[in-house]
């Protein structure tokens, strides 16, 4: 290896974004999806077990490369963890645990409650922080877009998989501060996307991060208290139907986007929908909902299938992984 080639790498590994976790969320709700698919739709058991082991692993050589440019290149992490921005992709991390507790609950019930309390106790710590660093720090407006709801609504993520791992007390402690902050933070970018600045086409993909808190709050709501068809339930779920049909109708705002590592915005919030989808289905085996648990099902591959797909071409090309 040549000594630029050597120095170029070198480079590649100080810039690995702390984003490159939105691909383990991602793979991750696919691979659920998956898992879901096959219980309620009769699709083979073999796709969602064989994801499982490939999420792991990819989610494991990321930590493994992160680790790596922290003990290699303090300084940029410390850059990522005071970006206004950056900042809220660090809870990437723990919800892929959290994700990775759900993927392997079935099967690997020891290997669940170790990535479930990992992840739970990381979330707590950074949900605290990311509240802390808003109030200390004067925080621009622009700087404002629905990224923002990875760290604090992804507490409502903790109940999904902590079911029979913790008391339903604790649970709804994370999932009252995830909803009660999703509100709060809805207000705020709302207001942001509609009175100010158009969001800049990087983060034009985490539009789709509004369908997520709706849809994984009544698969949380559903898991702890086994309900599916009262209001509250069901305003959650109706909820996440009409951003999904909202950033549908808006297809043309995402389709000549340049490619960014945000894609993967896409991709968690088609897949958490996706399942509560399949699981309304299941409960109430309305033929409307089977051609809709399909219909996203497909969409929700095609998807992934293009980002990852993206993903790889671009890092071949060394456009990943760069000085932004």
């Amino acid at each position: 290896m040549s000594n630029e080639t050597h120095e170029e790498e070198k480079n590649r590994l100080k810039y690995f974004p702390v984003t490159m976790f939105a691909t383990t969320m991602g793979l991750g709700g696919f691979t659920i999806m998956y898992q879901k698919a096959a219980e309620v739709l009769g699709f083979p058991h073999i796709i969602g077990n064989s994801l499982l082991y490939i999420v792991t692993a990819i989610f494991l050589t990321i930590v493994g490369f992160y680790l790596i440019k922290f003990m290699s290149y303090p300084d940029e992490v410390k850059k990522e963890w005071n970006h206004p921005i950056r900042i809220n992709f660090f809870a990437a991390m723990s919800i892929s645990m959290l994700i990775l507790a759900i993927v392997h609950k079935p099967e690997f019930h020891a290997t669940a409650q170790f990535f479930w309390t990992a992840g739970t106790i990381i979330h707590f710590f950074l949900t605290l922080n990311t509240i802390r660093f808003w109030i200390n720090h004067n925080q621009e407006l622009t700087h404002s877009n629905p990224a923002w709801f990875i760290p604090i609504v992804g507490n409502v993520l903790v109940p999904v998989g902590g079911v029979g791992f913790a008391s339903t007390g604790l649970l709804m402690y994370f999932f009252a501060v995830g909803v009660f902050f999703w509100i709060v933070l809805f207000a705020i970018l709302f207001n942001r996307i509609i009175f100010h600045h158009q969001l800049p086409a990087k983060f034009m993909p985490t539009l789709f991060i509004f369908i997520a808190p709706p849809s994984i709050a009544f698969i949380a709501y559903f898991k702890m208290f086994g309900h599916y068809d009262d209001a509250f339930a069901l305003i959650l779920y109706n909820l996440a139907l009409f951003f999904t049909i909202l950033v549908a109708f808006m297809y043309k705002n995402f389709i000549k986007i340049k490619f960014f590592i945000s894609w993967w915005a896409f991709t968690f919030p088609l897949t958490a929908m996706t399942i509560a989808t399949t699981l309304m289905y299941a409960k109430t085996k309305d033929v409307i909902l089977m051609y809709l648990s399909y219909g996203m099902v497909a969409v929700s591959t095609l998807v992934i299938a293009i980002v990852t797909y993206q993903t790889i071409i671009h890092m071949f090309k060394h456009e990943v992984c760069i000085d932004e």
